[in-house]
């Protein structure tokens, strides 16, 4: 910073701590507020001539304890705003806008009138970026959209910039957030790794990326949803697959392969080094999350380990189910691939030293066969994974692996009838209840396998959301009898104590978002509404409003809110609660390292919740009225349960 901008800014917060702006002093000149500049470069906004400057103006503006100046252009538009926003003292907010609408801010959040960090608004996108050593650039991401990340992806690649590179690829940290499987995770941090030597190699071998290239815009498909049951991660995750940005040099228009991105909270991760679609390098589609779990674990599998024929063989399955997965194939050509692919895992097979290892490779076949089945790559999957089921039945009807083919055989055939259904209502209530009977089959045909307890919680599940707790009780509690010792035993133990809450003292109490703890006990003699809630549910963040006009209308009469927050990071939920101005303690339990976020939290999992937002009712008493409270309901119920306690029906003499 130069020294007059130095000067400039001793005089800005000389002012606001010696309280010049709360008494409407004179305000700095228009040239010296022009010396600020955002913190980061890539920032479009406003810039009025010297020669504009007399017809510029700068006005004191205070609301409440926020004070500071506001540059105003040549035509009234706002230029600029200078904040001390927490009554501190000194400026805590440079704001910068483009046609009068604020694009970028600079904070000081520690109060040392030094910007840690920084955030794009409005037109200026979506970024938030925290500079932890106050030294103009990013280590860490709060907020980044896959394509802002794909942009600062080609920044830092055309830069040299190994640093903000490495500050938006997968870590290990992130891993352990999402609860990465462990051999998909070690491939994941392999691919990442030395992400600043291979960006040195990638630019020296370019012929189409230089210091004149700009990033033009993000090109990728859908992003892809693995869910929680897949047992890749210990939520569901969003994943591109193989995402593309296209680059513009002196009007030439190239592409770079992003590649495979993650969704970390609110921050899109890359997998690997941006590289040019140029030269011997082609697209690549699926990766490494994309690839059926029991390739990635079989490596691992038994104590020795696969012999060297057979895990050449497992590499080339590897590259043929990658190429499998991606788009533009002909049916003539998957069906090719996934003929070579049946013929290399019966040699594996044959070659297998152990019965597990041969098991493994039996499960890896079924897996890529109902894998592809459920994409649309290979229809004739579903026959396959038949004439595999009545194989094993014929020859060992015992064998665990007729269960685990009968079990992904079913789910196929469920996922492909969906897309075959399109948007037929009455042919999809067809398919939907035709699977709850297949589940229910399952369960009585193979009580003791693998996949029975996520059966039972699915029925369980289903029979909860259709209205029929009954039922729903009766298939967590044969889980509980039959598997007490399943991963689904805590979630199905939660679920039946929330079923039975009604008319039951609510125990709940945890760290509270912004320090302390919330315990329920401390509001006794008032009426209190929980709400389950995370940010990334849209039908939660629509519900805010009618809660704060409750709260607001109510709290006087003894009413109060205590949200729990089950999103995965507090730094995604607290500015979730400050934008929406959710006035009420909040529970936030972060989890631990072997410990899933989201509905698999441990405080979500201990009342077994299903779905987001879900509310409980509590009276003066710190009884339930309602476990499954709608926002209807609590308008309905509240005047009753806000009425004071009649005294003469108590027996007491009224005063």
């Amino acid at each position: 910073m130069t020294s007059r901008k130095l000067r400039t800014l001793s005089l800005l917060v000389c002012c606001v701590t010696s309280g010049i702006v709360a008494w409407g002093a004179d305000a700095p000149k228009v040239a010296d507020t022009m010396a600020f500049i955002p913190r980061q470069k890539d920032v479009e906004y406003e810039i009025p001539k010297p020669a504009d400057y007399a017809k510029c103006k700068v006005e004191v503006e205070r609301k409440g304890k926020v004070n500071g100046w506001v540059v105003l252009g040549p035509s009234g538009q706002i230029l600029r705003k200078f904040l001390d926003t927490d009554g501190v003292g000194g400026i805590d907010q440079w704001r910068y806008f483009n046609n009068g609408i604020e694009v970028y801010r600079d904070l000081d959040t520690n109060n040392n009138n030094k910007p840690d960090q920084s955030r794009w608004l409005n037109l200026g996108g979506s970024r938030w970026g925290i500079d932890q050593d106050e030294d103009g650039r990013i280590e860490k991401w709060k907020v980044l959209s896959a394509a802002e990340a794909s942009k600062e992806a080609i920044r830092a690649l055309i830069a040299g910039d190994e640093a903000g590179l490495q500050a938006i690829m997968i870590n290990d940290e992130d891993i352990k957030t999402l609860g990465i499987n462990q051999q998909l995770a070690s491939k994941l941090l392999e691919s990442a790794a030395d992400v600043g030597k291979k960006a040195k190699g990638v630019m020296a071998k370019s012929k189409s990326l230089s210091a004149q290239s700009r990033w033009t815009r993000f090109d990728a498909q859908s992003p892809s949803l693995i869910p929680l049951d897949d047992e890749k991660a210990n939520a569901d995750l969003q994943v591109y697959e193989s995402a593309m940005a296209i680059v513009e040099t002196q009007s030439k228009f190239n592409a770079v392969q992003i590649g495979e991105m993650i969704r970390v909270g609110e921050v899109w991760k890359l997998t690997e080094t941006p590289n040019p679609i140029e030269g011997e390098v082609t697209t690549t589609n699926g990766g490494i999350m994309m690839e059926p779990l029991m390739a990635a674990s079989t490596l691992a599998a038994g104590p020795a380990g696969p012999s060297p024929k057979v895990e050449k063989i497992l590499k080339d399955l590897q590259e043929i189910e990658q190429r499998v997965m991606q788009p533009g194939q002909t049916p003539a050509q998957v069906k090719t691939l996934m003929k070579k692919r049946a013929g290399l895992l019966t040699d594996a097979i044959e070659l297998a030293e152990t019965d597990d290892e041969k098991s493994l490779l039996m499960k890896q076949t079924v897996d890529g066969l109902a894998l592809a089945s459920q994409m649309g790559t290979y229809p004739e999957g579903i026959e396959d994974l038949r004439a595999i089921e009545a194989e094993i039945a014929k020859k060992s009807p015992k064998s665990p692996l007729l269960p685990y083919t009968a079990y992904r055989l079913m789910q196929a055939e469920y996922y492909v009838n969906l897309q075959e259904a399109d948007a037929d209502k009455e042919k999809q209530g067809e398919i939907q209840k035709a699977w709850l009977q297949g589940l229910e089959d399952y369960v009585k045909a193979y009580p003791a396998s693998e996949d029975a307890d996520d059966a039972m919680v699915m029925l369980g599940t289903h029979e909860e959301l259709q209205g029929r707790a009954k039922e729903a009780t009766g298939w967590y509690q044969t889980l509980l009898k039959d598997k007490p010792k399943s991963e689904m035993a805590p979630r199905a133990q939660g679920a039946l104590k929330r079923l039975n809450l009604n008319g039951q003292v609510l125990t709940l109490a945890g760290p509270g978002l912004e320090g302390g703890t919330v315990d329920l006990k401390a509001y006794k003699g008032k009426v209190v509404l929980v709400v389950f809630w995370a940010s990334e549910y849209k039908v939660c963040e629509e519900d805010v409003p009618q809660l704060r006009a409750l709260y607001q209308d109510n709290k006087a009469k003894g009413f109060e809110i205590v949200g729990i927050s089950l999103d995965f990071d507090k730094d995604t939920a607290l500015p979730f609660v400050q934008k929406n101005k959710m006035g009420w303690k909040q529970i936030y339990q972060p989890s631990g390292p072997n410990q899933s976020g989201g509905l698999s939290s441990p405080i979500a999992t201990s009342f077994g919740i299903i779905s987001l937002p879900t509310m409980f009712l509590v009276d003066k008493d710190g009884k339930v009225v309602n476990r499954n409270a709608t926002l209807t309901d609590v308008k309905t119920e509240l005047p009753n349960l806000l009425k004071p306690v009649d005294n003469v029906a108590q027996g007491k003499k009224p005063k």
